[in-house]
């Protein structure tokens, strides 16, 4: 079985005021293929016992995937995923934790799953970490902003700030590197494996539900433009891009019927954008934080439960309630959207 990437190449870790590279020590030479776990891990820069290891990992200012050579820092280095990878379609400049993980990450998937690695759940699994995982790594580690402009408010707590919080301070008395480097690799070799169990077990069911409710969204109304998901609110939202732009739908979705955990319904706005804060059709403006009798009153819906403040979801007691709740948004318009 096949270790997840080398916890040393993300967020810049090993943990230390300047990072310390790791360099793995495989046996058995530059075969291609993805190293035993009784790998050792030598952590330095003295180019003598680089020299000695087989596979150099964030160091030794070489990429070359053929003597295993994973480094990102040098001046000529510019490969993104979709540079090494045409089929793929990022473009941001990788780290050499992306390296690896465009060398090895399906043979680490498939290992771990017990699939086939050319089959199509590892393929699928093997895009996802990528884009929601990975992806953030290589822009943390070479500097590259998520968005232009300036930011709203700090992000202080994504993997590659909690794996630089393992660094020690820089008026700790003791600057021993080590106890950091090994929580490290445990922190992200944990939310690895995590974050790939919820796409296996959760996220990836989730597509047939959402595209057989696509097939049939005519059924719940004649608009095409609400979609029903009986079993509850499963991962959709990637879901329903994928499939839009796959189906070729004449209109795009726009609200979203699902039950709840205590057995109320909900209706939810499709996102403008993946990973965006903004809705297709939030709820009309008028709803907007009211609740109860209040919001029924206004909407002329009895057993009206909530609208959220920004309009993107709301709450009724019964299917039908929410499903009024939806038709009405599409006659209204909506408003204005939510932020």
């Amino acid at each position: 079985v096949c270790p997840p990437p080398p916890p040393c190449c993300p967020s810049r870790c090993p943990p230390s005021p300047e990072p310390l590279p790791g360099c793995p020590r495989w046996p058995g030479g530059a075969s291609g293929r993805c190293p035993p776990q009784d790998a050792e891990i030598v952590r330095t820069r003295d180019p003598q016992r680089l020299a000695g290891c087989d596979v150099l990992v964030d160091v030794g200012g070489e990429y070359d995937p053929g003597r295993h050579r994973y480094d990102h820092h040098q001046r000529s280095f510019a490969e993104s995923m979709r540079s090494l990878r045409p089929d793929k379609p990022w473009s941001t400049k990788l780290s050499s934790a992306g390296l690896v993980y465009c060398h090895f990450g399906a043979q680490i998937l498939a290992a771990l799953l017990g699939q086939p690695e050319d089959g199509p759940v590892v393929t699928a699994l093997y895009d996802k970490l990528y884009e929601n995982f990975v992806e953030e790594i290589d822009a943390m580690d070479n500097g590259i902003a998520p968005a232009a402009g300036e930011p709203r408010y700090a992000l202080s707590t994504t993997l590659s700030a909690r794996v630089g919080h393992l660094n020690p301070r820089w008026n700790d008395p003791e600057q021993d590197t080590e106890a950091g480097f090994r929580r490290a690799m445990e922190l992200v070799g944990s939310e690895f494996l995590e974050r790939l169990d919820f796409y296996h077990r959760a996220w990836l069911p989730a597509r047939a539900l959402v595209e057989e409710a696509v097939r049939r969204r005519l059924e719940v109304d004649a608009s095409g433009q609400v979609l029903e998901l009986p079993q509850g609110g499963c991962p959709w939202q990637e879901h329903v891009f994928q499939l839009e732009r796959e189906l070729a739908l004449p209109r795009p979705l726009q609200l979203v019927l699902f039950p709840d955990r205590g057995g109320q319904w909900r209706v939810q706005s499709v996102p403008a954008a993946p990973h965006s804060f903004q809705s297709r059709l939030p709820l009309p403006e008028a709803w907007r934080g009211l609740r109860d009798e209040a919001l029924s009153e206004l909407a002329g819906i009895p057993g009206c439960v909530f609208v959220h403040a920004s309009g993107f979801i709301g709450g009724h007691r019964s299917r039908e309630g929410a499903l009024q709740m939806a038709r009405r948004a599409l006659e209204l318009g909506g408003g204005t959207e939510s932020t």
